[in-house]
């Protein structure tokens, strides 16, 4: 049997995402807008909450499609808080539209927002060697540092926390515990 993070339940759904997506990095916009949206609305659940909402929130915001969601307007808003299959938070939902406009700006300014993210980590992973769940931060320096630019841009739900979560999860911090098959060697 492998030998997960500490964090992996026994759910199959979260055995997937931390052996196939969690701290491989992304450099393509589209996943990295999909996983900013998730982890803004992951404020305040679990993160399993979310996965288990992932293929209602790709079919509610039209594929995390960034441009289309960047134009959203009252209609389509009003449509999502009708919308049970995702998390209906007024201000998430609001958040998710402006941070598709800011997303844009950054792209515009830097030529994507991957060159903008990546920089914070000089452009490769942080490899922590972390061997417990005591051992493992909810921020960092960076992660403040990121949340604190994004915050200044009027980006929403981009907390020193949840830009952690975000680095951990697009691969940008490698947090796997050193008892973990997919920690590095």
């Amino acid at each position: 049997m492998k030998q997960r993070c500490f964090w992996v339940t026994d759910s199959k759904l979260y055995q997937d995402y931390h052996d196939k997506e969690w701290g491989e990095p992304v450099y393509d916009d589209e996943t990295l807008f999909e996983f900013l949206i998730l982890e803004t609305f992951q404020a305040g659940v679990s993160w399993i909450t979310i996965l288990n909402k992932r293929e209602n929130f790709r079919k509610a915001f039209d594929n995390f499609d960034y441009q289309k969601i960047a134009k959203y307007q009252e209609n389509k808003f009003n449509e999502l808080m009708q919308n049970a299959g995702i998390i209906r938070n007024k201000l998430k939902i609001r958040s998710a539209i402006t941070n598709a406009q800011l997303f844009i700006e950054i792209q515009k300014e830097f030529g994507s927002f991957s060159k903008f993210l990546w920089t914070y980590v000089d452009n490769k992973p942080i490899i922590n060697t972390f061997k417990s769940r005591e051992e493992v931060p909810a921020t960092s320096k960076i992660s403040d540092k990121l949340s604190k630019d994004l915050k200044k841009r009027g980006f929403k739900f981009t907390g020193s926390t949840i830009m952690y979560a975000y680095m951990q999860a697009v691969g940008m911090v490698n947090d796997h515990t050193t008892d973990c098959f997919k920690y590095p060697n």
